[in-house]
């Protein structure tokens, strides 16, 4: 992989609010917070964009699967919602109002799927990359440049 190869660069500069600018990819969005200090939301958080990428991972991979099995698979829709919910399975927890992060994933399946069909079908969307590399965690190392 060559130097800023699959980089994604993001910038925000003083005067322009919590604003982030993002160049992906040759394609350019952002993310806004003001929200935060203004109590408007204004555009796409940054949570709003981690659901949704686990989502258009969902569909997707729900896709391929139906494709290559030749199944009536209409349309794929996940609903999703971040929350950060009490650790209740944290019983020998130091902090016991420990809370932990948690996306519940809402599956719709349209098209005339058997319920074997839409059983393996909702197996298959937890199989989705993005999902997987969530669950596993991630390690994030910072470099300081000059």
């Amino acid at each position: 992989m060559k130097e800023g190869e699959n980089e994604v660069i993001v910038r925000a500069d003083k005067g322009a609010g919590l604003v982030a600018n993002i160049q992906a990819e040759g394609q350019a969005f952002s993310i806004d917070e003001s929200g935060l200090v203004t109590g408007t939301k204004t555009g796409p958080d940054p949570y709003d964009y981690i659901m949704g990428a686990l989502g258009a991972c969902t569909v997707i991979t729900l896709h391929m699967y139906a494709q290559r099995k030749n199944w009536p698979l209409e349309r794929a829709e996940v609903r999703l919602k971040h929350e950060r919910i009490y650790a209740t399975d944290c019983a020998d927890c130091d902090n016991k109002d420990a809370r932990i992060n948690q996306i519940t994933k809402k599956l719709y399946l349209i098209g005339a799927l058997t319920p074997e069909q839409r059983q393996r079908l909702e197996d298959i969307s937890a199989r989705c990359p993005v999902q997987k590399t969530l669950e596993a965690g991630l390690r994030v190392k910072t470099l300081l440049q000059d």
